[in-house]
């Protein structure tokens, strides 16, 4: 039986991570394009499945794909650089179009490219089929990320024999999960990444390190930002649902009301949609629309004395004309990641994210013990709410990176709610924060555009010159060491 996500999961109302979830949403058109180009070349390799054990079983291997781009490389013998994309918690595919910042500076490092499907994503698939990958707890405990990591070092690794490149230095970057993957690669495997870029990774968003109601505080601060008016509108309209809904057909109501596209089972399912909503436009508010804008304008331009009825114009403003707005059937890709996503939210990425007090929403604290019920009820199996600190780290972040770590760009733009569970102060002269006031989630990786922001523009330039930086000071000491090592052969 191939495992699925039901409305009453546990991860169901945590916001998603993804760095293209906004682009999915505002120009879906982008990621249908990236296979077609004509520079992308698509490659499988033969992936083990288990790294970390030597059973028979753990030799398995399975296709996994990823996606090269050679047109600016300066080639193996100049040792020029490798940028890599992880992927993360969906399909590769639009990911060499969406995700800008590898080909907008490809010529500036005469670099070669690269992007890696996550494992149980998109074509990655191991056990030969996804219903054979998710059909119980045993075929998906090979899905976690310290697995993943490991596929993209073995990966690497094979590309540089692959193509004689040895010495060229590989700077990895990603966003969300992705910038989570990167930062803790950098820390796993300093041997294979010069350096990474971590984009909008809530890596301390684990074990109690931020605190639960953060995400939605700043979702909160967004709308309040925005629009004192819509703020206050959102605020009143929950107990306004309550008190329709406790009437006699009152979620038939608030079906009609809301224009849903298949009746309410109760009216928690219609605050989960817009709570998800208002969610999705604030991490997602990017330029040149600017979407929580436009839920805001149509709220505060109705002329609807009714609350929920200016909410509705809100979501009618934001999604445009529909035959219907609520509880729509979720389009196969992103269900794909939603069903992926379940599990890994269920087994290590458990973030406790809650509604708080003093916010818009109506609160609802995170329930560890209900949490851990659910999952095991989904799956079988509990999750580990400690081991992404226990393996990765997190705690006490500037005294222990301060010595250990290096060369990781933490960016952050601080409009995205996720942004209170990331680095934002630089630890070391090597470790950096690089924050944006106005940004939003995984902004600075996106392509560039005419209509960017002079502080967006402003941010990239200064990871660029980070990475360049972290580029030349290998290549003194690569240049160094070839010297000395020239020398000791010399001798003898």
């Amino acid at each position: 039986m191939l495992i699925s996500v039901s409305s009453s999961t546990p991860w169901s109302d945590i916001p998603a991570l993804s760095p293209t979830r906004g682009i999915m949403l505002e120009q879906p058109e982008l990621l249908s394009s990236a296979e077609d180009s004509k520079d992308i070349q698509t490659f499988y390799y033969p992936q083990t499945l288990d790294h970390f054990n030597y059973r028979p079983e753990s030799y398995t291997t399975f296709q996994q794909r990823y996606m090269m781009n050679f047109k600016y490389w300066g080639g193996a013998s100049a040792s020029a650089p490798i940028l890599v994309y992880f992927g993360a918690e969906s399909s590769l595919d639009g990911a060499p179009a969406a995700i800008g910042f590898l080909n907008d500076n490809a010529i500036r490092f005469n670099a070669l490219l690269v992007y890696i499907e996550h494992r149980y994503y998109g074509k990655s698939i191991p056990f030969g089929s996804r219903e054979e990958a998710f059909k119980n707890a045993s075929t998906l405990g090979y899905f976690n990320s310290a697995q993943a990591i490991a596929d993209y070092a073995e990966i690497i690794m094979h590309i540089k024999q692959e193509l004689n490149s040895l010495y060229s230095p590989v700077i990895v970057l990603g966003g969300s999960y992705g910038g989570m993957l990167a930062s803790w690669f950098r820390l796993k495997y300093p041997h294979i990444a010069l350096g990474a870029l971590a984009s909008s990774a809530p890596i301390l968003y684990f074990d109690n390190i931020t605190p639960h109601g953060a995400y939605y505080s700043i979702v909160t601060k967004d709308f309040r930002q925005a629009s004192e008016t819509c703020y206050q509108t959102i605020r009143k309209s929950w107990a306004e649902i309550d008190k329709i809904a406790s009437q006699a057909d009152g979620v038939s109501t608030l079906s009609k009301k809301f224009q849903t596209c298949k009746p309410l089972a109760n009216s928690s399912e219609l605050k989960d949609q817009l709570v998800s909503i208002y969610a999705t436009v604030a991490q997602y508010n990017q330029p040149p629309r600017y979407p929580l804008n436009v839920l805001c304008g149509g709220i505060d331009r109705s002329e609807n004395e009714d609350i929920l009825g200016k909410i509705f114009a809100g979501i009618v403003a934001y999604k445009g004309n529909r035959s219907c707005y609520i509880n729509p059937p979720p389009d196969h890709d992103y269900s794909e990641t939603m069903t992926g996503w379940g599990w890994q939210i269920c087994s290590e990425m458990v973030m406790p994210i809650a509604l708080g007090e003093n916010t818009m929403f109506q609160p609802d604290a995170f329930d560890l013990d209900s949490y851990i019920k659910q999952c095991k009820d989904s799956y079988g199996v509990s999750p580990r709410p400690h081991w992404v600190t226990s393996y990765f780290g997190g705690h006490d972040i500037k005294l222990i990176l301060r010595r250990f770590g290096s060369n990781i760009i933490f960016s952050n733009g601080l409009k995205d709610p996720y942004s209170l569970g990331g680095v934002l102060e630089n630890i070391s002269e090597s470790i950096f924060a690089v924050n944006t006031i106005n940004g939003s989630h995984c902004l600075d990786i996106l392509s560039e555009s005419k209509t960017d922001p002079e502080w967006l523009i402003r941010q990239r330039e200064i990871e660029v010159k980070i990475i360049k930086g972290w580029i030349a000071k290998y290549y003194a000491d690569l240049k160094a060491f070839k010297r000395y090592e020239f020398f000791f052969q010399d001798r003898n």
